[in-house]
């Protein structure tokens, strides 16, 4: 059975914490509509993707009560949400995915792992990766920079996850980077890959949001505005590209050792008289 998910390109609004999950609950609303079961939110959503907004005063899951617009959002409609936010727990901020499902209390469910050089100098990188399921199909969790691993994703697969979601926030001039490395994830490891990309201010945010088949064809998208992308992701065909592309199934788990040559320049040269 398929499972209809939406992923969102959006902006948010830096350091307006109330104001983007107003625009997140709006989003769940219209995700519903479109008969989506599951929606994920780009990197950073709530708080804005922004350096002064991540050294101020930062949410945290001590008190809930900030994020009930978007927890009614999701209770009313039956749509699970992935929603990624800076977070303060008091010891350490993270970049980290909540998950909201219907009738539960929202979880802060994984920190991203891997942080580039400006983020190292106010995040903490997290310590394990996350999946859960929606019947038959396991989804794992992202965020932006970790995509950009092949080993992060071949984790999660060998796992159990048939679907990588990845949460991100792309500068310009990251366009080719970013969607070679998504659909390379979704073909080296026969999984489906969801992006959902900010757009905007404060630096001019490139979206991208976009969702990528097993065999890393582009097989929906969001253009420069604001939107949605839907697709339904079907199990059956991660089962059949698996089956007739067997890079997933040959991998081999040791290499043995790797032997090096020392410099072959001397040799040569000697080897031709010079």
């Amino acid at each position: 059975m398929t499972v209809r998910i939406a992923t969102v390109q959006a902006e948010a609004t830096p350091g307006a914490v109330e104001l983007n999950i107003a625009r997140a609950a709006q989003l769940v609303a219209e995700s519903a509509e479109a008969g989506a079961e599951l929606l994920l939110f780009p990197e950073a959503f709530l708080t804005g993707y922004d350096e002064a907004t991540f050294g101020g005063t930062l949410p945290n899951l001590d008190d809930l009560t900030w994020l009930a617009p978007l927890q009614e959002a999701v209770d009313e409609t039956g749509v699970i949400a992935v929603v990624n936010t800076a977070l303060d727990d008091g010891h350490r901020r993270t970049l980290t995915d909540v998950l909201l499902a219907p009738g539960a209390l929202p979880l802060p469910a994984y920190a991203k792992q891997h942080l580039h050089a400006p983020e190292r100098t106010i995040f903490v990188s997290g310590a394990r990766g996350y999946s859960f399921r929606i019947r038959d199909v396991e989804f794992a969790l992202s965020v932006c920079y970790d995509a950009n691993f092949p080993e992060h994703a071949a984790a999660a697969s060998e796992a159990g996850a048939t679907v990588y979601l990845n949460s991100g926030a792309y500068f310009p001039g990251g366009e080719r980077r970013r969607d070679l490395h998504l659909a390379a994830r979704a073909l080296d490891n026969g999984i489906y890959v969801v992006y959902s990309g900010l757009i905007g201010a404060p630096s001019d945010f490139i979206g991208g949001s976009a969702v990528f088949d097993p065999l890393g064809r582009r097989v929906a998208s969001v253009d420069e505005r604001e939107g949605l992308a839907i697709a339904d992701i079907d199990p059956a065909l991660v089962e059949d590209v698996r089956r007739d592309q067997r890079m997933w199934t040959d991998r081999r788990e040791d290499l043995g050792d790797f032997e090096r040559s020392g410099d072959l320049t001397g040799r040569t040269a000697r080897a031709t008289g010079a």
